[in-house]
């Protein structure tokens, strides 16, 4: 296609892009553009959308345009919304803690096991404290896994023991040690008023008393779980959303192998 029309609007498309000041793309390349979802307390109509309006410009967005609303309930509407950012944020220079170790599938993981350690790996896990949901422990540990990616019970070379939830810390170390376990995985979902960072705190202080916490590689995993916060609480390793059996298997793995290696623990 040609003519003066496209030309000018090739022309006045931003193309760059920098790093160090990355913002929204829509559209075109640095355009800014946002979408947003929310609901005001507030009737249907005209008043209700410039309501919505003008919160897009207390936000800092620019041209803000309400391209969707609808009453939920008598007194309250929903709004779809676009607006442009004008702010960036330097992407080069985020550093995000993480675990530092290469993902394999099941076949890799079970063979590097097989080779380098030589025995099964022994790996407990459970949902401790008050925590009822197992959703997240059963996807890692259970054999049909989620998502496609199968679980721990599933490998050959690692004998994995899922406790269930609602599981004492004190009790959650007794089996560990009745299981002589190589690693212990700790699922935190319910996270109200962060109930999960005390009892998350209180299994690593169990641990440390009991003079265990050496002798172990502890994870712990959930929605609002990250490497950063589990190592900061005195954990090895931290696995959150997006994060599977593959996952937590191949740092395992490779995280025993070094302990082996260095002497640490015994092979």
């Amino acid at each position: 296609m040609s003519g003066g029309l496209y030309s000018m609007e090739e022309k006045d498309f931003d193309r760059t892009l920098d790093l160090a000041k990355v913002k929204p793309y829509g559209d075109t390349m640095n355009d800014g553009k946002i979408q947003l979802s929310f609901t005001l307390p507030v009737p249907i109509g005209a008043e209700a959308e410039e309501a919505a309006k003008l919160l897009l410009k207390e936000m800092g967005l620019q041209n803000p345009m309400v391209v969707f609303s609808k009453e939920l309930t008598n007194g309250f509407t929903f709004f779809n919304c676009y607006g442009n950012c004008s702010h960036t944020v330097d992407y080069s220079n985020i550093y995000v803690p993480k675990v530092e170790t290469t993902t394999w599938d099941m076949g890799e993981t079970d063979d590097f096991i097989r080779t380098n350690i030589g025995r099964p790996i022994r790996i407990i896990g459970a949902s401790t404290g008050t925590d009822a949901h197992t959703v997240g422990i059963d996807a890692i540990m259970n054999m049909k896994g989620f998502a496609g990616h199968y679980g721990l019970e599933r490998y050959d070379m690692i004998e994995a023991l899922n406790l269930g939830s609602q599981v004492p810390n004190e009790e959650f170390i007794s089996k560990a040690l009745d299981y002589k376990a190589d690693a212990l995985l700790v699922s935190q979902t319910v996270t109200q008023k962060d109930v999960h960072i005390k009892n998350l705190t209180e299994l690593v202080e169990l641990l440390e008393a009991e003079g265990l916490r050496d002798k172990v590689i502890l994870a712990c995993g959930g929605p609002r779980i990250t490497h950063e916060l589990a190592k900061e609480l005195g954990y090895d390793a931290g696995f959150g959303a997006n994060t599977f059996a593959d996952d937590v298997a191949s740092y395992i793995a490779q995280e025993l192998h070094r302990r082996m290696e260095e002497g640490l623990v015994e092979k």
